[in-house]
């Protein structure tokens, strides 16, 4: 490491131009061959997913984005078959049909204004709102945004005194998602460079976090979309990376920013201190940065498409921006020079020279306090991560769709003017598809239709339909209940289970049901049937790493129930939002609503990767201490002391940048915000600084205890670079009193992770190491 970071110093211009160059050449292929995410979550095998397949082959026309115009008149304004809002909307949608895209749009009237050819099934009962179907001519996925855009304004453009036009569906939501996207990453670089600035009082070196991140995320995201051409990669995906990576990309930064101040202000030149800073703090962030592609990649076991480009997207950006960090910020942090520094500071330090941090403060009176009442403040904490864990019972996957949109837009309020004057089931039909054998086939699919209209929970059946081969059937079923509700769950089970099963009795017909809710259903009863897997994978590699890392069999024991109370409180932080609603419409995340399935495995795989980053930094420094001196109390002491100051500070910018991400307009990426922010302040304010050095003071050297056997087994990895021969002045100064920190801690320091004896018996402490030769100017270092 630190011969890389002396390349990236002596070639700094170098170093900068080719991640420029890097940056703006990935963009620019990413913009030639255009995106190709996909919104497509079905999985192979199941009976939606057969639905999809035989409908794109047996019925193209049926196969393009189809999305709807709504129009409703108010009370006193009369019906929808009014002579003028007939002619008003008959010429909204012949000029809906004209633009580039749109293959056909069938509405209510007939032609001529006329009721030749009219659909009076688009009319609801009350005669005030009524709907037309406009067919794209591409999938939702695939079409421009300026295209949708078009016959959005086009269709709206109708709308009068005393007569509302709104629109819906997949191609209408994604259209209209796009415009805030940009907007909360915006937001949430902006409060993480508030919060570095308060942190350092140096605008230059508030700035280097906020651009190695912007750089390192800005390249993979160009770089996910070349990906997309490659492998399936869901349409969200850029969102979560970038919401992943900017967090962990600008807190890696500030840990080795942190390191760098701190070897300035001992006296070092700037290139030695950003060359130690990288050298020590550089490893911890690799480690760091792996432990979270680790778990990013855990999804990878699951052997769904849909989560493989997920996974593989996330980890890149997560691997661009740990490169960044120690490439292109040692080569910042040349160019800036002592300017990472603020003034008061750089006077401070030419006027006084070098000196060592100032001790005290409230990190090590909070140590201090933890150490003298580690049952009571324990206890209050579990309290804590129960309540908040509590909701997660009522987790309940299922479908949420434009139902959950914000009042605000015209998804929202096309989906419920259709549902008030259609029924709720209307805006979820199911359709059922089936292949055609022979006449017996042909003869029980006849009956379906009246056999489906007698069965409890549907509301209306259409006419059956036949492909032009003759060989496959579908027949579309309107519940009477919304897409999202555990009734159209049911409702689907039964008719795969007893309905359809029994109406083929005898004959060689088989129905699949598909649509929104049967999709949603399919998907969630696979991830719910493959998540014991994925989280044993994911706790038993994580726990592997740190037993190797810190020899000891409690400290992976414990990190991995603390991992499991951080997500369980996180989930029960997003079901009182989103599923139980409350503060949804209120935060502008739309009403309640099931939880979408995928989100429990992508946010398992994010939050053990990211608590397991705040582990390796706060438990390193107390395991070296443990080696040090042997006394437990003092090595919980002094770790939390030093560490939480900095832990704390980079969970408030991951806080931040999670938390802007709910303005993003897109109700997944706002889960995923809410969920991740609440799991980084209850695992960086409740777990790191509170439950876990509780539990260690109570537990005592049991904390470092491993089997002599396993001892000898286990292979030896470091997580930072051995020790120096010489005494690093920007280390900490050892202090008599463990309670007395640093001001400007350093949690990134490591373990050397050498051979160490096992503990002395009960009673005996090993000697404290001497103190070390003064340091420049007058100082003592650290040993």
């Amino acid at each position: 490491m630190a011969a890389l970071a002396r390349w990236c110093l002596r070639r700094r211009f170098v170093v900068i131009a080719l991640w420029l160059a890097a940056f703006a050449g990935v963009s620019v292929a990413a913009a030639v061959t255009g995106s190709a995410y996909s919104n497509d979550y079905g999985i192979p095998g199941t009976d939606s997913a057969r639905v999809s397949e035989l409908m794109e082959r047996e019925f193209p026309k049926q196969a393009g984005d189809s999305d709807t115009i709504v129009w409703h008149t108010a009370r006193d304004a009369g019906t929808v078959r009014a002579v003028d809002v007939r002619q008003h909307l008959t010429a909204a949608l012949e000029r809906v049909e004209k633009l580039p895209g749109v293959v056909s749009v069938a509405g209510p009237y007939g032609r001529d204004n006329t009721d030749s050819g009219a659909d009076t099934t688009r009319i609801s009962a009350d005669g005030h709102t009524a709907y037309a179907t406009v067919l794209f001519d591409r999938p939702a996925a695939e079409l421009g945004e300026s295209q949708v855009r078009d016959v959005v304004d086009t269709a709206r453009a109708a709308a009068a005194d005393g007569l509302e036009v709104e629109m819906g569906g997949a191609g209408i939501g994604a259209a209209q998602q796009t415009g805030s996207a940009h907007l909360s990453e915006a937001i949430g670089v902006a409060a993480a460079a508030v919060v570095l600035f308060l942190a350092f009082g140096s605008l230059a070196a508030a700035l280097l976090p906020i651009a190695t991140a912007v750089v390192g995320v800005g390249t993979a995201y160009a770089g996910v979309g070349l990906l997309g051409h490659a492998m399936t990669v869901a349409d969200f995906a850029p969102m979560l990376g970038t919401l992943i990576g900017l967090g962990v990309g600008i807190d890696y930064a500030l840990f080795i920013v942190t390191r760098h101040r701190q070897g300035l202000k001992a006296g070092l030149p700037v290139d030695e201190a950003a060359r130690r800073a990288v050298a020590t703090s550089g490893r911890a962030v690799i480690f760091a940065g792996a432990t979270v592609c680790m778990a990013l990649l855990g999804m990878l076991v699951l052997r769904l498409s849909f989560l493989n480009g997920v996974a593989v997207a996330a980890a890149l950006t997560v691997l661009l921006t740990v490169a960044a960090s120690i490439t292109l910020l040692p080569a910042l942090l040349g160019l800036i020079g002592p300017r990472a520094l603020s003034r008061r500071e750089r006077r401070r330090l030419a006027a006084h020279g070098p000196r060592t941090r100032a001790r005290g403060g409230f990190a090590a009176r909070w140590s201090a306090l933890v150490e003298r009442r580690p049952k009571l403040l324990a206890a209050v904490a579990v309290v804590v991560m129960l309540v908040l864990a509590l909701p997660t019972l009522s987790l309940r996957l299922g479908t949420s769709d434009q139902g959950n949109d914000p009042a605000s837009a015209t998804t929202r309020r096309a989906y419920d003017l259709l549902a008030e004057g259609f029924g709720p089931g209307f805006n979820g039909p199911l359709t059922l598809v089936g292949r055609i054998d022979d006449a017996a086939d042909r003869v029980a699919f006849g009956k379906l239709p009246e056999t489906l209209r007698g069965i409890e929970g549907v509301a209306s059946v259409s006419g059956s339909v036949l492909s032009t081969s003759g060989d496959t059937a579908l027949i579309t079923v309107v519940p009477e209940t919304a897409p999202q509700s555990r009734a159209t769950s049911e409702l689907v089970a039964r008719l795969r289970d007893d309905v359809l099963p029994q109406a083929a009795e005898a004959t060689s017909l088989k129905m699949y049901v598909g649509g929104l809710t049967a999709g949603y259903d399919d998907f969630a009863r696979v991830i719910v049937g493959k998540l014991p897997l994925f989280v044993g994978v994911v706790v038993g590699l994580g726990s592997i790493l740190l037993l190797l890392a810190f020899r000891s069999i409690g400290i992976p024991v414990k990190a991995a129930v603390m991992n499991v109370a951080a997500v369980a409180a996180s989930f029960g932080v997003v079901v009182a939002i989103f599923q139980w609603g409350w503060g949804s419409e209120l935060l502008g995340l739309g009403r309640a609503g099931p939880i979408e399935p995928f989100l429990p495995v992508i946010m398992v795989s994010v939050l053990f990767g990211l608590s397991m980053d705040y582990q390796v930094f706060l438990v390193s420094r107390m395991y070296e201490e443990w080696r040090r001196t042997r006394d437990n109390r003092a090595a919980v002491r002094v770790g939390l002391a030093e560490t939480s100051r900095v832990i704390n500070s980079a969970a408030v910018i991951m806080i931040a940048v999670f938390s802007a991400f709910v303005l993003s307009g897109d109700r997944i990426i706002a889960m995923f915000g809410i969920g991740l922010a609440a799991a980084v302040a209850l695992d960086a304010f409740v777990l790191r600084t509170l439950l876990v050095p509780a539990l260690m003071h109570l537990l005592g050297g049991a904390n470092w205890w491993l089997p002599r056997r396993l001892d000898r087994w286990l292979p030896r990895i470091s997580i930072e670079a051995p020790s120096p021969a010489h005494p690093d002045p920007a280390d900490p100064e050892p202090s008599p009193d463990p309670a007395d920190p640093a001001s400007e801690p350093s949690p990134d320091r490591a373990p050397e992770l050498s051979p160490i004896p096992h503990p002395r018996p009960s009673g005996s402490r090993a000697p404290t190491a001497p103190h070390a030769a003064a340091a420049p100017g007058g100082h003592r270092a650290a040993p």
